[in-house]
This record gives structure tokens, sequence and C-alpha cells, in this order.
């Protein structure tokens, strides 16, 4: 039985293959593309997706699939609100490489020039940075180092840029590519500098009101009052859940825009349009082509095709190589959303695409698939590779939980009385905790800066508390409180690494 279950899978990978082969690749997004993004959405518990695609100057699809809310009827239109995330940074630098071709500033200022009070832990590097080096991540920092404490917090954007400053940087001053988005938000705050006026306004004004992106809102806060908007989602526990939609308008220029598939569109077609709409010019040339010069290594980045390219950074834009092809690319992701933008200037080719959960990797195998179908190269069936993938890793980390939660089902006392682990501790970044007993041995812990968040400690043996956040896209971990001669001195919080990849110590004050 065996065998012939091998055979027919056999059978079934060769005629895959054969198919795949000669498919013609011309007719994917006409004939395929639907059915394809339908099947992926049931495939990857998407409730909504929309998708633009721009060839040749012009809009060859812009649709919306599936719904807004999962259980509620209502579905996804081309101008349903999405929140876009790091789609929003090149915006930022799209709209200072349009200050510096006005003359009003120059992307090799130094920050200091327009925000004196802007410092660094390295002295030097502070006084030393420029407007190029916040665009591109080369300020010595990790990848989402410090955004624990800067994303969806109470903190302003002044707050913010202050904190930035205490940021013990990972890596000497421009010698490492490191993802920050306090950095992007630094940048954008020269906006009003020069201008006089916010950035949000500043975008409004001179980016989306001319390209015609009337949906498109530059802060999250305007979200909920919009009329049409879909709703984020994430897993809890395997579920797909809706959640609050988060408020992370202190790093506005670097993550809070929310657009809809028909404006981002525009968009596209302006950036592959040298900046025209029509024949008025939208956008200089001139600003369009600073943010795509490369200016730091990322890294490799290797394809499903058995290519191994580089990936380099510009201003807000990531840029890579891929088929003998110059693809300037980024994604987006915040609390339940997930985007992709793509332009492909030799071929005049953009793809947008914009999905409502965190949990899926179709936003990104769509992308290859469009971009593969116009290229004419093999079906690869990316969606379905990037699956296999994620259930395998959603299995390991299940497993991992479930031994963990086996753990609290025993009823182990931690080492200490709980009495003891209660209290006030502090971070010298991030601020102070509470920690106050719950029922039985469980403690609860409030976030100075997250004030609608809370997580919830049990004791699983020693001085080892499994936890988990009331916010689920803060993920679950394991907190260890450090005691010594019998007295609890500290606790070590760790944050899902989608949100920040090192642990926080809070030492107790009282």
């Amino acid at each position: 039985m065996k065998k012939i279950l091998l055979l027919l899978i056999g059978f079934i990978a060769c005629t895959t293959l054969t198919y795949a082969q000669h498919i013609d690749r011309g007719k994917f997004v006409k004939d395929s593309l639907d059915e394809y993004i339908n099947r992926a959405l049931t495939n990857w518990r998407v409730p909504g997706a929309a998708v633009c695609i721009i060839k040749d100057g012009k809009v060859v699809l812009v649709k919306a699939y599936g719904i807004k809310e999962l259980g509620e009827p209502t579905k996804v239109d081309i101008n349903s609100l999405f929140m876009i995330g790091s789609n929003t940074k090149a915006f930022t630098a799209t709209a200072l490489a349009m200050l510096q071709t006005e003359n009003k500033l120059s992307l090799d200022d130094k920050v200091t020039k327009y925000l004196p009070q802007f410092k660094l832990d390295n002295k030097f590097a502070g006084e030393q940075t420029i407007i190029r080096d916040l665009l591109c991540h080369r300020l010595g920092f990790k990848t989402f180092q410090g955004d624990f404490t800067f994303y969806n917090t109470n903190l302003s954007r002044n707050e913010i840029i202050t904190k930035l400053g205490q940021l013990k940087a990972a890596y000497p001053f421009r010698t490492k590519w490191g993802y920050t988005n306090s950095a992007f938000l630094t940048a954008g705050e020269i906006i009003p500098k020069v201008t006089g006026k916010p950035w949000e306004l500043y975008i409004r004004e001179n980016i989306f009101a001319p390209l015609g992106m009337t949906n498109t809102l530059a802060l999250t806060a305007d979200l909920p009052k919009s009329l049409n908007r879909t709703v984020p989602h994430t897993l809890v526990d395997g579920r797909l859940t809706p959640i609050p939609y988060c408020q992370i308008d202190g790093l506005a220029p670097a993550a809070s825009i929310c657009s809809s598939i028909n404006d981002m569109g525009k968009w596209v077609l302006a950036l592959l349009n040298d900046g025209k709409v029509g024949t008025r010019q939208v956008i200089p040339l001139a600003a369009i082509q600073a943010t795509r010069e490369p200016q730091d290594i990322v890294g490799s980045v290797h394809h499903l095709n058995g290519e191994t390219d580089y990936e380099l950074y510009g201003l807000g834009w990531f840029i890579e190589d891929y088929a003998n092809h110059h693809i300037i690319m980024h994604t987006g992701g915040v609390s339940g959303y997930l985007s992709s933008v793509t332009l492909i200037p030799q071929e005049h080719l953009g793809i947008v695409i914009l999905t409502n959960t965190d949990q899926n990797r179709l936003f990104d195998a769509l992308r290859w698939e469009i971009v593969d179908a116009y290229f004419k190269m093999p079906f690869r069936n990316y969606s379905d590779t990037y699956l296999s993938n994620y259930k395998a890793n959603a299995a390991t980390d299940q497993l991992f939980d479930k031994r963990l939660r086996d753990s609290v089902a025993l009823n182990l006392p931690p080492a200490l009385p709980v009495i003891n682990y209660t209290g006030k501790y502090v971070n010298e970044l991030y601020g102070s905790v509470m920690v106050t007993q719950g029922l039985n041995n469980d403690l609860e812990m409030r976030f100075e800066h997250h004030p609608k968040m809370y997580a919830h400690l049990q004791p699983i043996g020693g001085n080892r508390f499994y936890t988990t956040f009331s916010d689920p896209i803060l993920g679950k971990a394991v907190f260890p409180f450090t005691v010594q001669n019998g007295k609890v001195v500290s606790v070590r919080v760790k944050v899902d690494d989608e949100v920040e990849r090192d642990p926080y110590e809070f030492r107790k004050v009282q």
C-alpha cells in the first residue's frame, strides 16, 4: 500500500512539474490569479486581501478578496483601509528627498542641525549622524532594538527620540545594518523643523493629495473612525482572532500610514512613471532616484529558484537582484496586518499586496508568483512551499508551548513565597513595571508605557514563570527572576522576536 501511495505521489509530482514547465506564464495573472489567491486565503486563513499590479504605465489589476472581519459578511473592496506598517518608510524618505530637491535641506546634513536635542549613547556618533544615516538603518543598533519600549506605547515622539539616545549600540557607528524604527521617526521629525508642518500634514498635502490618495490616512488614530476599514487579525492559541488596532503614532514616520489598494496603486504608478501623474510632475525624479541609491549592505538573500543574491538598503527601500532584474521593495508588518510593495523599474512593473492578518506568508509568496509570471519563469507555487515551512515551525512552537503549559498544570510552587516576587521593577530604557499577586501563586505584571496591556505569570518551578501577554502580538515567554541571598533582585522580560529580539532586565526597587 505504501509503495502504491509513493508511486501515486511521484506521479502527481511529475505531472505537476510537467504542467508547471508548460504552463503559459503570460496568462497567469489573467486566467489563474483569482483561483490561486482564493485557495491561498483559505489555506493561510487570511480573512481579507487586496492586490494591485501596474505594468507599462497602466493598472493591470486592482482587486479585493475576502472579508473585512472574521465572522462578519462585509467584503473587502478596493477602497477598504489596511495598515501598511513599514511601507510608510518610503513615504517619509521620499518626503525628505523632495525637500532636498527644493534646497530646504540636504540628506547629508547633521541631524543636530534640526534637532539639537538629538543624542546617541556614543557621543561622537550622535554628533556625526546625518539624515541619510537615519533613513538607511546604519546607526549601529540591532534590528528592532528598543522596539518593545517604542511600539504601541503611550510615549510621545519626543520621548522616543530621547530614549533612542539611551540605547546601547550593539555595533560601532556605520559598521553594520540594523533595522531601527525609532531612527525613521527621528528623520520624520525633521520635516516640521524645515516646513513648519507636522509630518502627517506635510505627507498629506505633498504626496497623498497630489496623487489622489483620497482615502489614505497618515495616523493610526484615525483608522477606527473610518467607515470602510478592515479589522486586524492574529492567531491566539491556534485560533484566528480579531484584535484591537495598535496605536503607533508615536512612531508615525516609520509605520503609521493606513491605505487602500486603490490608493497604493496610485503611489506605485507615480513612482514607476518618474514621479509624474499624467504630464504633471508630483514627485521630483531626483527625489525618487535618491531613495533608490544603495546605502548599506543588508546581506545575502536566498530565492526558491536556487539563486543567492545581494540585499541592500536604500532610503526606505530594500534593493535586491533577482533573475538579472533590479528590484526595489519593502514589506510592512504591524499588529494584525502584513503587506508588500514591489517595484521593478526596468520592467515597468509594480505590485502591491495587502492582508489583514499578521500570520501569513501569502503577502510574500504572491509577490514572487507574480514576478515570476512576468519574467516567464517556471511556476513554483510559493504559497504551498511557504505554508509547509510555516506549519512545521508552528508545530515546533506549539510543542514547546504545550510543554510549558504542562509544567503549569503540575502546580509547582515557586522557590520563594509568591509575595517575595511582587513589587516595583525598573529598566533604564523602558521605565517601570509593577508585579502584584494574582490568584494562588500567579503573578500579574503591569507596564508603565503599555497601560492597556498586562502579563499573566504562572509558576513552573524554581524562580521561573510561564508568561502570557494580554496583547497576543507580544507572544509567550518564560520570565526568570534572579534571587541573591534569598532576595529577589531582578526579572528578565522577553517579548516576541518580531517585536524585539533581546530581553530586558528589570531591577527590583521596592
